[in-house]
């Protein structure tokens, strides 16, 4: 892992002064930098002397660092030091507001993926809803982290959002009460002779949640077990370790994920340790157009290991690896994008996405309907460019007209378990181009 030394920002325009000092030294590319730091030297004095109002230092160098890193991709960005101890907190899997995952996308906020059993999936909101506006105030020109910041606040109270949904004419406002929210990333039942397991976020405790759940479900259901089901829609990723953790617990051997970083010795792999907790049991995993980032690298690493078959829709498509760099104490930190990440077989699903072995729809609004557009990495401004793929034509199926199901996906991977693929004469709809 590479060390990251870093200069206060606060005395840019001294370093850039002092630098200037030994040309020599430098080639034309590192003057140019130097004149660019110049520059903004110049801009920082004239906002701070005409502005209509007095700005603090501190106020424009955060807005200046925040600008220099937001506008690279839509995933890297600067956290204040405040910022920086809410996302410490989150990835221990308890933090305080409504439970979502979001992006910015054309100066609004978009929702990537409701967390489960929070206040904002309690009241339906849903992935590709945009947030145009907080207790009445627009978003429109406000950054990602002051948002999120409007939406937090303290336990048992209100906040209202004004969501505008693709499909639906006019914005409509809900009112949510504010939780703790203690994410309980994975949550399991069995559903007769299967065991069904629900992992909606990669935090620090979902490795050893799939332990449980594997160990448990084999007492409930005992030497008549036919396998598992690992559900992922919906679930926006989180750490990487996690998803390695939680891919090697189902394999015996094989690699689960490489990054790779600017430079070839950046490069790393992550490789199965041995020992799969089910004993071998057939997995089948489900995806969908909210399931994101370490979710992605786990459907991938057990899809090119043939351990497991991935049913549902193309997934999300974020194949890029963020970084946590602190800037020192009380600073802040970056979350910078460094790295793409490649499932086993080299392939590179940056705006592109996993694509499941059988597309199967869930016959509502939210993944195949023909005129709904499916939220994905690709819709993002400013993402990474993906590899080219060759596009490839799948047919989806859709449940049966008539008949009534509470989750045709789990339905239809219960019944690849059972060594089918009917589920109750289920229909394909027009083949869908996926890249």
């Amino acid at each position: 892992m590479k060390r990251y030394a870093w200069l206060g920002v606060g005395g840019v325009a001294g370093f850039a002064s002092a630098l200037m000092l030994f040309p020599a030294a430098h080639g034309s590319t590192d003057l140019s930098a130097y004149h660019q730091l110049d520059l903004f030297s110049a801009a920082f004095e004239k906002v701070r002397e005409a502005y209509v109002r007095p700005v603090e230092d501190k106020e424009l160098i955060n807005n200046s660092i925040e600008g220099m890193v937001s506008g690279l991709d839509p995933h890297s960005s600067y956290m204040d030091a405040k910022t920086f101890a809410d996302m410490q907190v989150q990835t221990r899997g308890e933090f305080g507001g409504l439970g979502l995952e979001v992006t910015m996308e054309d100066g609004l906020v978009k929702v990537i993926s409701p967390i489960d059993d929070t206040p904002a999936a309690k009241a339906g909101i849903k992935t590709g809803d945009f947030i145009a506006a907080i207790n009445t105030t627009p978003i429109q020109g406000m950054a990602l982290n002051d948002a999120i910041d409007k939406m937090r606040g303290a336990n048992g109270t209100k906040v209202s959002l004004t969501i505008l949904r693709p499909g639906t004419k006019k914005p409509f406002d809900v009112t949510l009460t504010r939780a703790v929210i203690r994410v309980d990333s994975v949550k399991y039942r069995k559903e007769g002779d299967v065991g069904y397991i629900r992992i909606s976020a990669f935090n620090e405790r979902t490795d050893s949640g799939l332990q449980n759940a594997v160990r448990d479900l084999k007492q409930q259901i005992g030497g008549g077990l036919k396998g598992y089901v690992i559900d992922l829609r919906n679930d926006p990723g989180g750490l990487l370790d996690q998803a390695v953790g939680v891919s090697d617990d189902l394999l015996n051997s094989g690699e689960i994920v490489s990054t790779r970083g600017r430079h070839p010795d950046d490069t790393q792999r992550y490789a199965a340790r041995g020992g799969d907790i089910t004993g071998g049991k057939p997995v089948v995993v489900l995806i969908n157009g909210g399931t994101a980032s370490a979710s992605e690298i786990v459907a991938g690493a057990l899809q090119d290991n043939k351990r497991a078959r991935v049913v549902g829709m193309t997934s999300f498509g974020k194949g890029s690896v963020q970084t946590i760099i602190p800037l020192g104490e009380g600073a802040g930190a970056l979350r910078l994008t460094t790295a793409r990440y490649y499932t086993p077989s080299g392939h590179s699903i940056q705006a592109q996405g996993i694509i499941p072995d059988y597309a199967v729809s869930q016959g509502d609004d939210s993944d195949a309907a023909p005129k709904v557009t499916r939220p994905s990495e690709a819709d993002l401004p400013g993402h990474l460019q993906g590899e080219p793929v060759k596009k490839q034509n799948q047919t989806i199926v859709k449940p049966p007209k008539g008949k009534k199901f509470d989750d045709f996906q789990l339905s239809y991977a219960i019944d690849l378990l059972h060594g089918s693929k009917s589920v109750a004469a289920a229909t394909p709809m027009k083949s869908a181009s996926a890249n």
